[in-house]
């Protein structure tokens, strides 16, 4: 089991940047792919993006390209997402989810999610 905590979410301006990330602890000895899913409200949780245990492999969903940026720094056991040029359609509950096998993040059944921080872009 893993334990996630994220951090990092705020208000921010259209336009603006916030940087998330994403603790874990616990059985960290395990290689785990991580990713970042988003809720709006009355809206399904999506998916955003995936890094891969490495770091060498990255996937987005298509409305956050060139403008987020997942990355994870494995000697802190913490994941990073970088937001830029953000927009109020992003406001939403940002959740870090992680499990041993990428497509099982990306298709919303990872065994460990964090609570969740909310970020808000205002217009």
């Amino acid at each position: 089991q893993v334990q996630l905590v994220e951090s990092g979410g705020g208000l921010v301006q259209a336009g603006g940047s916030l940087r998330l990330s994403c603790a874990a602890s616990g059985r960290t000895d395990s290689n785990y792919a991580m990713g970042w899913f988003r809720q709006a409200p009355g809206k399904e949780r999506e998916f955003v993006a995936v890094i891969s245990w490495t770091g060498r492999i990255t996937a987005y969903v298509d409305d956050v390209k060139g403008r987020f940026t997942i990355s994870r720094d494995n000697s802190k056991n913490t994941v990073y997402l970088q937001m830029n040029s953000l927009k109020p359609e992003d406001t939403a509950v940002y959740y870090c989810a992680a499990d041993a096998i990428r497509s099982t993040v990306v298709s919303g059944r990872a065994r460990n999610w964090g609570q969740g921080t909310q970020v808000t872009v205002s217009s």
